[in-house]
């Protein structure tokens, strides 16, 4: 085992506060931003929910292959599920950037469900985002103790907000044009 670098840490924590300021800065401010552009971009939201699905799938796989000490698999699949958080991010920031808001359209207690969702979705993925980064980087830099006692606390909201986002879609599907 390697010596942690924590020259390369210092460096990449930096560039994490930085993104993670303007990744929230831009998601906060996406609905007053509206582009106009040719292309209609209304088939993304399954899109996101799969992508999201998906890194679901790639968290629990990651979250085995770790507990079974396969930490190659397990750096593997937590840069693919990093890598499908990238894409789904940038093609939801261009989803609202340059569509109209879907209002949720149905009545009764659903609605509370799905407020429940939504919120908590929403504020998870915020509070996650930057401990995310944080987490990848203590692991990528050999950091594993710290990684450890970070990602058993992100790895819970990380899977959380990946399986409610494509809860939130099912439940807001019947209110898309």
């Amino acid at each position: 085992m390697s010596l942690p670098n924590l020259a390369l840490a210092k460096r990449l924590n930096t560039i994490a506060y930085i993104v993670s300021a303007v990744v929230l800065l831009v998601v906060a401010m996406m609905r007053q931003i509206k582009l106009d552009t040719a292309v209609d971009f209304s088939f993304l939201p399954p899109f996101h929910a799969t992508l999201n699905a998906i890194t679901a799938v790639i968290l629990i796989v990651a979250y085995l292959a770790i507990k079974r000490k396969n930490i190659a698999l397990h750096r593997r699949l937590m840069i693919l599920a990093l890598t499908t958080s990238l894409v789904f991010l940038i093609s939801y920031v261009l989803y609202h950037i340059t569509s109209e808001e879907t209002r949720f359209c149905q009545p009764g207690n659903i609605r509370l469900v799905y407020f429940f969702f939504l919120i908590t979705h929403i504020l998870l993925a915020a509070v996650s985002f930057p401990l995310i980064l944080f987490t990848f980087i203590r692991g990528y830099t050999g950091q594993y103790v710290r990684h450890r006692k970070l990602a058993r606390w992100v790895y819970p909201l990380w899977l959380y907000v990946a399986i409610t986002g494509p809860i939130c879609y099912v439940m807001l599907r019947p209110c898309y044009p």
